[in-house]
């Protein structure tokens, strides 16, 4: 049986962080991923363990922003540790519109910036969003630039970010296999649905075909698969639903 993540940011816009993780451990969930706000201070980091422990949840994955990671791996080590994170992610580039030269310079910056934790003995990834699937005029894709030039660095696939920026997922996943080291699961709304969640679906109510994605990434290093939202309605509805849909896979 597959253990099941939860990235927080699905929930920002819905009541005390307490509340969402007592709810996901009520669901089922094993694990919460968590992200840049959530690591403000010492107070937090203590209050958000304290509350993982007490739902029974862990939190291996964590999104901190690329600056932080790059400048302060002293603070990004010390709640890493407090929290025992496994694998550190780079949850988004600096520019979206950069130039196949603006992408080589982020990828070597990557690179550079995994060194600290894996010599700590973390693992470290970047995540995707649609735009390092677009064309650039190069003879690479950015997530190409990525994975050649930053090549300490894994891959959290967002599969549904892959098929909105025009590709098949199954094929990246072929490609990344050995490189993955997560997955966020999320589901497209057919076209024209789902306008007031920005296009996005509970799992396993849109056009993603998760069970033979979910066989492909059985077939590769992935180790945690992360539900995630980016704008839903309900929390509660979403984390139910997807979590419902996700074990039948």
């Amino acid at each position: 049986m597959t253990d099941f993540s939860y990235q927080l940011y699905s929930s920002r816009n819905f009541g005390p962080l307490e509340e969402t993780l007592k709810m996901l451990g009520e669901l089922g969930y094993a694990q919460a991923e968590g992200w840049g706000g959530l690591y403000a201070n010492a107070q937090a980091v203590e209050t958000l363990k304290a509350n993982l422990a007490r739902n029974g949840l862990t939190m291996p994955t964590g999104h901190i922003g690329f600056e932080q990671l790059r400048d302060d791996p002293a603070t990004v080590l010390g709640f890493a540790r407090a929290l025992d994170m496994k694998v550190l992610i780079a949850p988004i580039a600096p520019g979206r519109d950069m130039d196949v030269a603006g992408w080589e310079t982020f990828a070597a910056e990557l690179n550079e910036a995994a060194k600290p934790y894996l010599d700590a003995g973390f693992g470290f990834g970047y995540h995707n969003h649609h735009f390092e699937f677009f064309d650039k005029g190069g003879a690479r894709l950015p997530i190409e630039i990525i994975m050649d030039v930053a090549p300490d660095a894994l891959l959290e696939m967002d599969v549904a970010w892959v098929h909105r920026g025009g590709h098949d997922p199954l094929k990246w996943i072929a490609r990344y296999g050995d490189r993955l080291c997560a997955a966020h699961i999320k589901d497209i709304a057919p076209e024209g649905e789902k306008a007031d969640e920005d296009g996005w679906a509970d799992v396993g109510t849109g056009i993603m075909d998760w069970a033979t994605i979910m066989a492909a990434l059985g077939q590769t290093k992935c180790s945690y698969f992360v539900m995630e939202h980016d704008n839903p309605s309900g929390d509660r509805r979403y984390a139910t639903r997807s979590i419902v849909a996700a074990k039948k896979f």
